[in-house]
């Protein structure tokens, strides 16, 4: 696939087959927080949700929240409900805060796979910091101002982009 384009389309996140993953040689998920994990208009993950990332936990693979929420608070309530380690305002497309979940994980970027339900922020982000993306679905419509633009500009580059249901 091309810098600006996810390996992967996929629904939802819960329809990654983790075995898949394991098996191309996959060790570490980065996920982004909100309309990955969280529904925009919720304060926490669906139970499907929750479920697979204790999947992913039992397969063997380390697991990150990487996402550009500037709200501190919102950020680690979900990531501690959901038992993971995160990084706030990650200014994604900047591959940066990929770069310090991968460092503090210990996996290297071709054992790594960036998850997102954005193409300009998480998608571009993991394609920058040289690691496979999957772009997912978003769980609702409710998002910011800014983000409805860009989801203009995105079901324009996703138009020919098949998605896994």
């Amino acid at each position: 696939m091309s810098l600006f384009a996810p390996d992967r389309y996929v629904a939802r996140v819960e329809l990654i087959d983790l075995d898949d993953l394991w098996g191309s040689g996959k060790r570490a998920i980065l996920l982004d927080r909100d309309n990955t994990l969280v529904p925009r208009d919720r304060h926490d993950a669906p139970e499907s949700v929750a479920a697979w990332l204790d999947a992913a936990r039992k397969r063997g693979f380390s697991l990150y929240m990487v996402s550009n929420n500037w709200h501190k608070d919102q950020v680690e309530r979900s990531a501690r409900e959901l038992g993971l380690k995160a990084i706030c305002f990650a200014c994604k497309p900047l591959p940066f805060a990929l770069d310090r979940a991968l460092k503090h994980l210990g996996v290297a970027r071709d054992e790594a796979v960036m998850v997102g339900d954005q193409l300009y922020t998480d998608v571009w982000a993991g394609n920058f910091a040289g690691i496979d993306s999957i772009l997912v679905k978003p769980q609702t419509t409710v998002d910011l101002w800014y983000t409805h633009i860009f989801r203009i500009f995105e079901r324009r580059a996703l138009k020919n982009v098949p998605c896994e249901e």
